[in-house]
């Protein structure tokens, strides 16, 4: 097959034009350009072998690591052909969300401290050691959190909140279960926590005077949320200049069944479609990652997603 027709070949899928869009900016891994196209790793190399063969991308090794980049030195007709499936790719409906994760990915690329973390957290689990758990790390962080006032929203009977409130300048957990609010009332009494207030309210507009809070926390909240990108503006509204969201939830997942088991609005998100609603709402510092995978079905992922007001 000639060099044209091979070429041809290459373009002649969607996928490919993604891939090649995606490598106009940056040499990307592997598995940057899984994490950015929530593909599998077997298919992604099988587009990444058909564009190499076709002479449009470049692979190099780096340890472990395979990264790609556009063939450089193309020559024009090369070029035509890149130049062609650029435009094809900014035609398809996933090229918003492509660009939108790979600029999450390249500011990820730059957090050095997130890299350290993935690694002390991969080697976490991998060998025993006596006394050493997440429990104790999360007592330990706990100790040294700095005293703040937090906003738990969608708090529900507030475990979290009780925790915070042990350190922090004052805790507010929010529920939209007068049930929730009553027994975490009396839970937080019973405990002496008198820093700790439970308000009935939802996360769309919660009972919290605008720009009184250093921290808005939602921890497996915003799937239950009417409008999850208005209960992203909420918090901005409520934030202090310069205080801090931070959210756990759930990635996109086809699990239908959460509806019914567990009362979810949304089977998750996309990284990108968060990344959008924290844009729009007015935050800086945006930063979405993958912090736990289930190893038992349906396999639920876990991502953190922070941002600054």
């Amino acid at each position: 097959m000639g060099s044209t027709l091979k070429a041809l070949r290459a373009l002649s899928d969607p996928t490919r034009l993604r891939i090649i869009a995606l490598l106009e900016r940056e040499e990307l891994s592997v598995n940057e350009l899984q994490e950015i196209t929530r593909m599998g790793q077997s298919r992604i190399s099988t587009h990444l072998g058909l564009l190499q063969e076709a002479k449009l991308v470049q692979s190099r090794r780096e340890g472990k690591r395979t990264f790609y980049k556009l063939q450089p030195g193309a020559d024009g007709e090369e070029m035509e052909f890149i130049q062609l499936a650029i435009r094809g790719a900014k035609e398809l409906p996933e090229n918003g969300s492509d660009q939108i994760n790979l600029k999450r990915i390249l500011a990820r690329r730059n957090e050095q401290a997130q890299v350290y973390f993935n690694q002390v957290a991969g080697r976490f689990d991998r060998s025993y050691g006596p006394g050493r758990s997440w429990q104790a790390f999360g007592h330990l962080l706990l100790r040294i959190m700095p005293p703040l006032v937090v906003a738990d929203l969608g708090s529900g009977e507030g475990l979290l909140s009780e925790l915070l409130a042990r350190k922090a300048k004052k805790v507010i957990a929010v529920d939209n279960s007068e049930k929730m609010v009553t027994f975490g009332a009396t839970k937080a009494k019973k405990n002496g926590l008198k820093n700790l207030e439970f308000r009935l309210g939802d996360l769309e507009n919660p009972p919290i005077e605008p720009q009184s809070v250093d921290l808005v926390i939602l921890s497996q909240a915003l799937h239950h949320a009417v409008d999850p990108a208005r209960a992203i503006q909420s918090t901005q509204r409520i934030l202090k200049p310069g205080g801090q969201l931070w959210m756990l939830d759930l990635l996109k997942h086809n699990f239908e069944r959460a509806h019914d088991l567990y009362g979810d609005r949304w089977l998750g998100f996309a990284e990108s479609d968060l990344h959008h609603w924290l844009e729009a709402a007015g935050f800086k510092k945006i930063e979405i990652s993958v912090v736990a995978r289930e190893e038992q079905p349906p396999h639920f992922q876990t991502i953190l997603v922070g941002g600054e007001r």
